[in-house]
């Protein structure tokens, strides 16, 4: 069996899921301010053009510069750092999604690069040009952004609902998932939000309006709030479009997806109620601090959203393709034969830190099977989780891995490789004693959890899976 293996890199103390989710959620807020600004400034630019609001061009020009240095150089700085991380974390799940959609990225990349150079244009030579040019220029930048959102979401909703697509492996069964266009249709709604709030904030901060043309600006931002009465309609829709198994995490199978969940519902559920009913209706003057906290709320919910989708896909990456540790199902009952790390060709780091070779064997393990998800000691950490139990318990508990935790992969090696891996979680939990020897592998407790492996089969919780 040709295993691919890719060298793991080790966060420290850090989850791995930790380090790319805060990149990630940073990066989604800024990309959909900068989708959603595209928008709101054709929206000005029309009032501008049409007499409706004088002060509507002022006002772009100085919004334009701060989405170019916030969105653009920010956005492009975590954007990378994504790329950077993911390959480095989860490197077989980056090469399926470039494998199977390359000419989706290619597009994207087309209408991205129609982005940077339509607004790097309206940046440098906006204010000398007339209404109709600065349409077109903003009008170029609005589509190229919505344009790279339209082929992102195919192929990051893909990961959560495949589709079709497990049958054919046909590249529009799998950008065209059910849960594409309400995904596609919540994620416009959200860009439209956090563009109108930003844009609050930024009005507060420009010296050269007064109270009554900040009043004037801000209202019509507050038109760019108004669609989200729908947000319900479409998050409802969006969450019908899941399999039966990732609804059941985040609606009480998983409490912390639960809670990001409510976390995601109740901040989005603040902020439109503040837009109805105090900006809308009211209309009172948002100031400064307050369009901050509105932003800081959003930022909460897109945290929130981003947390549940990403998790809803337990225990896979890609659903009922790749598990989380990127091992694929039908590699299980082989790796269980012959051993995860058999041919791991990858060295330890701080091997000499692990005082026998079953310690070192159990290092591999839990690097290759574990580490994605967990730490040895800090966030999520095995010591901690597995901390008040037996070494019986511990077997077991591995052994059977999708019935403890049924968002999380079978356990894919051997009953040597098991063993080793409790005996090293009880050596660091031990305060990692120096004068560990390899003690003889007991032929009884190595039967004991083969038949536990055998009970427990290679099928996720589902029982459903599989390629």
């Amino acid at each position: 069996m040709d295993f691919p293996y890719y060298p793991i890199n080790d966060f420290g103390p850090l989850m791995k899921g930790l380090v790319i989710g805060a990149l990630g959620i940073l990066h989604v807020f800024l990309a959909q301010f900068a989708i959603g600004g595209g928008m709101l400034m054709c929206y000005f630019q029309w009032l501008a053009s049409s007499g409706r609001c004088a002060p509507a061009r002022q006002f772009i020009d100085g919004f334009f510069k701060f989405l170019v240095l916030v969105s653009f150089i920010l956005g492009a700085i975590t954007g990378v750092g994504m790329w950077f991380t993911s390959i480095q974390i989860s490197p077989r799940t980056i090469g399926m999604m470039v494998g199977d959609f390359h000419w989706v990225w290619a597009v994207e990349w087309t209408f991205f690069c129609l982005e940077i150079v339509a607004g790097y244009c309206f940046y440098r030579y906006g204010t000398r040009l007339d209404d109709a040019a600065r349409m077109t220029l903003l009008v170029l930048y609005a589509v190229a952004a919505w344009g790279s959102l339209f082929w992102i979401n195919g192929i990051l909703s893909w990961q959560l609902t495949p589709g079709r697509w497990l049958e054919t492996h046909s590249i529009w069964d799998g950008f065209f998932n059910p849960s594409f266009w309400p995904s596609l249709l919540y994620r416009t709604l959200v860009s439209m939000t956090i563009a109108a709030l930003v844009a609050c904030v930024v009005i507060n901060a420009m010296p050269r309006f007064d109270r009554e043309r900040r009043t004037i600006l801000i209202h019509r931002a507050a038109h760019f709030l108004l669609p989200m009465i729908f947000m319900p309609v479409l998050g409802v829709w969006y969450l019908m479009s899941w399999p039966a198994e990732s609804r059941a995490w985040v609606t009480g199978g998983s409490p912390a997806m639960s809670m990001f969940l409510a976390i995601g519902v109740g901040s989005s559920l603040l902020v439109g109620a503040y837009a109805l009913f105090a900006i809308w209706w009211g209309k009172l003057y948002i100031n400064g601090a307050t369009a901050t906290l509105l932003c800081a709320l959003a930022l909460a919910a897109t945290a929130g959203g981003e947390f549940v989708r990403e998790g809803a896909r337990k225990p896979f990456t890609v659903r009922d393709v790749l598990y989380s540790n990127s091992i694929l199902p039908g590699e299980i009952a082989q790796l269980r034969q012959v051993g995860s790390v058999s041919e791991d060709p990858f060295p330890l780091r701080d091997a000499a830190d692990y005082p026998t070779q079953r310690l070192q064997l159990g290092a591999k393990v839990f690097r290759l099977q574990c580490s994605i998800c967990h730490t040895m000691r800090g966030v999520n950490g095995l010591v901690e989780l597995t901390g008040s139990w037996s070494d019986d318990q511990r077997r077991l508990m591995i052994a059977q891995l999708q019935r403890t935790k049924p968002f999380m992969p079978p356990f894919s090696g051997s009953a040597v490789e098991l063993e080793s891996l409790v005996q090293l979680i009880a050596w660091e939990a031990a305060g990692r004693p120096p004068g560990a020897t390899d003690a003889t592998l007991d032929a009884e407790t190595l039967a004991r959890i083969q038949n536990w492996l055998d009970e427990a089969g290679t099928l996720p919780a589902s029982g459903h899976s599989q390629n």
